[in-house]
């Protein structure tokens, strides 16, 4: 089975369905005892001073409606994970108009490293919120430390072929075990350049990720090796090169050329 992990995003919409969080019905139920201990950090955090409240959480007095958002956690309505997260990404996927094959492919194969919520199903139900991959929790601490060991023995679990989507904080927030990284392939999103190799350009990563998770969706079986991975991107992409761990213990890398947005 193909693994996908993907970021969340800043950007979130209130989940449609009447159903309040149920953190036992997450997947990998192992981490639900860390999930309860920070939703009742960021509660607390969000109940508190208000101005502290928003410098915890990076956000100005016209985004206080992410306070409430994070008061509410509990009690607020939830939505499959891909519907909550917007951006441009998710945006790039087009998920409401898959297939219903290949939406069920989707919700089969895709996953989200949760600065919340940690390891999650892209179809879990969650509620909208707010916290960032280097937020500092009161009483709780940096989060990739809070996660780390949790996540990445989660993700130790599974024989899938994993294809890791994340970045920034959100790869701190749990790494890939060196156990796995034979099957594991970190994709580098580079835009074609008029003249000279190839650069990495910020605005061109989130969008052409979301169009390989789509050709991801749409291929008629999953995949399992980077050879096959790379034959599918190369059909959203203007060009595609596999490059070999230098080592034992290191993930393959996957640099993906794609034009100008």
């Amino acid at each position: 089975m193909t693994m996908i992990l993907l970021p969340p995003s800043e950007g979130k919409t209130d989940g449609i369905s009447k159903k309040p969080l149920n953190v036992k019905k997450l997947s990998y139920p192992q981490l639900t005892s860390k999930r309860e201990e920070l939703l009742a950090a960021v509660v607390v955090m969000a109940s508190g001073p208000t101005a502290k409240t928003r410098s915890i959480l990076s956000i100005s007095a016209k985004q206080d409606f992410e306070i409430l958002r994070d008061q509410q956690l509990v009690t607020a309505t939830t939505g499959p994970a891909w519907s909550v997260y917007t951006g441009v990404l998710y945006d790039a996927i087009e998920i409401a108009s898959l297939s219903p094959s290949a939406k069920a492919k989707f919700e089969k194969e895709n996953f989200v490293v949760s600065a919340l919520f940690g390891l999650i199903s892209a179809a879990d139900l969650i509620p909208a919120y707010r916290l960032s991959g280097d937020t500092v929790v009161p009483k709780i601490g940096t989060l990739g430390k809070f996660w780390g060991s949790s996540i990445t023995n989660a993700l130790g679990e599974r024989s899938d072929f994993v294809i890791d989507l994340r970045s920034g904080n959100y790869l701190k927030l749990g790494a890939t075990p060196a156990a796995i990284a034979d099957h594991v392939v970190v994709p580098r999103i580079m835009q074609h350049m008029p003249k000279g190799a190839p650069k990495v350009v910020s605005h061109s990563n989130k969008a052409s990720k979301g169009r390989i998770v789509r050709a991801l969706a749409e291929s008629q079986k999953s995949i399992s090796s980077v050879d096959e991975l790379a034959k599918i991107v190369a059909k959203v992409s203007r060009d595609v090169q596999v490059i070999k761990p230098k080592k034992a213990g290191l993930p393959w890398g996957l640099d993906v050329i794609v034009d100008a947005l």
